[in-house]
């Protein structure tokens, strides 16, 4: 088996080129690879060990990079209870105040890709405290702010944190435990479970902090800033040093991070603000921007092509202005495309996800008139399932094929939505049409980001796994936003057809169907995708051991991959 590029020392000179790439042999994986996958270049030497940690601070690990995803979920999700009451403190008009939210989720959403690959290349534990240590700042300073713009544009800022913290604990994570261990897949099932926990439990702690606290809304970013600073003092405590970077060429591409950053901004700006403007999806600069944000898109996925293309020809000329790519566009087709299949599984069913929530929380404040700590009193089952979600994934990952853990949860979410799209009236009993709903939701979340996170990050190499990580849940933004957009857009037209005076329920389920049909989606995506994948979870020994990092994340599925390259022969 060929690496390329193994050399450890950094130089002056310009870096070698590749060396030609051979496939994994079939023969050497005993049945374990999938057949017909490259080895990836910048591999470090096959005899580096996997780092080993003990019992007590893995679990101190876990919980740390988990009470992380809960603080990024709960500093995005947490203001949205609280908006009225900044409205009328701040005099905000009921339009703009979902800015405070858009801001944090446009800036950490669109600076995943960058901030991941900063913490491959420079040090994840290092990103990991700085992404802390700012989400505690700017908590503190969004405290203090009597300025409505200015709160918006500390919100805004903010996100840069977020976009730290998530990708560079999940390649920590990875880091720390080896591949195709149980401890790997119950580390990541506890990753997972921060994500449905911090977004329920930040609307009801935000909800009492607000309504009982003498500070009111104010008290949400104090909560934040002691949820920060917890993160930040345990990644100190349980965070190994960061390994030296396996990677020879350590530029950073500024100009593809560029293109990503300001592409993705552009769209997500235009998703959020389609139905606000003056002539919605038809006002000028919103159609300007969403074609900017498209061609800036594009531009960048071929230029990250070329600096792949370059980066692994082997009779490449040295040049300053062809760094490593952002992120390689062949991570897409690893696992015969499997890879780029699940990232379309997280974007649908976050749409999906996202759309059910949203509109399940305005049924119950607008339609039915409750107050916002009633609303989200009503969403207690959410977290518990989702707690109870994960350990399901955690005990199962190793034991069922990938497709059925993530075909359930999809199932489940998409039922959600149809059980709320067929209420009949106003005078039903929660019992009957919200208690079921709301456990079922969270299983698609759970089971796809869980199983999910570990199935990509098997696909990637180690220097590889914050950039993963930081796709992964940039496509969970980008599904959120786009789920928002279009549900939105459904349930307007037909409020304005009903007429604007009143609530209608007809509304309401027109948004709950089109959640339904996202989800449809996401169901028919897992299915074909993935049917031939068999378990990627922890998986016993053989002659491919864990003391192989680089082979196991070679891997395109753990076990039951069928052998496609025999099949076109």
């Amino acid at each position: 088996m060929a690496f390329a590029r193994t050399s450890p020392a950094r130089s002056a000179t310009p870096p070698p080129a590749a060396e030609k790439i051979e496939p994994l042999r079939a023969e050497d994986s005993n049945g374990v690879l999938d057949h017909g996958l490259a080895a990836m270049p910048d591999s470090p030497p096959p005899h580096v060990e996997p780092p080993r940690i003990g019992k007590v601070k893995g679990i101190c690990l876990t919980a740390v990079c988990a009470t992380a995803m809960l603080m990024n979920i709960a500093t995005n999700n947490g203001v949205t209870i609280a908006l009225p009451s900044i409205g009328k403190d701040l005099d905000v008009e009921e339009s703009k105040l979902q800015w405070l939210v858009s801001a944090y989720s446009l800036s950490s959403g669109c600076l995943l890709l960058v901030l991941g690959r900063l913490a491959d290349l420079y040090g994840r534990r290092r990103v990991y405290l700085a992404g802390s240590f700012w989400l505690m700042a700017l908590s503190l300073g969004c405290a203090f702010i009597n300025d409505p713009l200015t709160l918006m544009i500390l919100r805004g800022i903010q996100g840069i944190g977020g976009a730290a913290v998530v990708p560079s604990a999940l390649g920590i994570l990875a880091h720390a435990f080896p591949p195709g261990s149980r401890s790997r897949s119950i580390a990541f099932a506890t990753f997972g479970a921060g994500a449905p926990i911090g977004g329920v439990l930040s609307l009801l702690i935000g909800g009492a902090l607000t309504q009982f606290t003498s500070e009111g809304w104010r008290s949400i970013f104090y909560f934040m800033a002691c949820l920060a600073f917890v993160c930040f003092a345990g990644g100190l405590l349980t965070m190994p040093p960061d390994p030296p970077s396996t990677e020879k060429d350590r530029r950073v591409d500024w100009l593809g991070a560029l293109l990503s950053s300001s592409g993705l901004v552009l769209i997500v700006f235009v998703l959020a603000d389609g139905e606000e403007a003056p002539n919605k999806w038809a006002t000028p600069y919103i159609i300007v921007l969403l074609i900017l944000g498209v061609a800036l898109m594009v531009a960048f996925g071929f230029w990250q092509r070329y600096l792949e293309r370059v980066q692994d020809d082997p009779n490449a000329t040295y040049s300053y202005w062809t760094p490593p790519p952002v992120m390689r566009l062949s991570l897409f087709a690893r696992g015969h495309w499997r890879y780029g299949a699940q990232m379309l599984v997280v974007f649908t069913t976050w749409s999906s996800f996202i759309g059910y929530t949203y509109w399940q929380m305005l049924f119950y404040q607008d339609f039915l008139g409750l107050s916002p700590i009633n609303a989200a009193v009503r969403l207690i089952p959410m977290p518990i399932t989702g707690l109870i979600c994960n350990i399901i994934v955690a005990l199962l990952v190793g034991r069922v094929p990938v497709v059925a853990l993530m075909g359930t949860g999809t199932v489940a979410t998409t039922t959600a939505n149809l059980l709320f799209a067929t209420i009949s009236n106003r005078e039903r009993p929660y019992w009957a049409y919200g208690f079921v709903p709301a456990i079922l939701a969270v299983f698609g979340t759970d089971f796809v980001f869980s199983s999910g996170t570990i199935f990509v990050q098997k696909l990637s190499q180690p220097h590889e796994q914050s950039v993963s990580g930081a796709l992964f849940s940039t496509m969970t933004q980008l599904g959120s936003a786009f789920g928002l957009a279009i549900t939105t857009v459904v349930y307007n037209r037909i409020q304005s057809e009903r007429g604007d005076d009143v609530y209608h329920l007809e509304s309401f389920h027109a948004a709950h169907y089109t959640s339904f049909g996202l989800g449809i989606v996401a169901c028919c995506v897992t299915i074909i995708s993935l049917r031939g994948v068999g378990i990627v979870g922890h998986v016993k020994k053989n002659k491919m051991t864990d003391s192989d990092p680089e082979r196991t994340a070679a891997n395109s599925v753990a076990s039951g991959a069928k052998d496609e390259t025999t099949e076109k022969n």
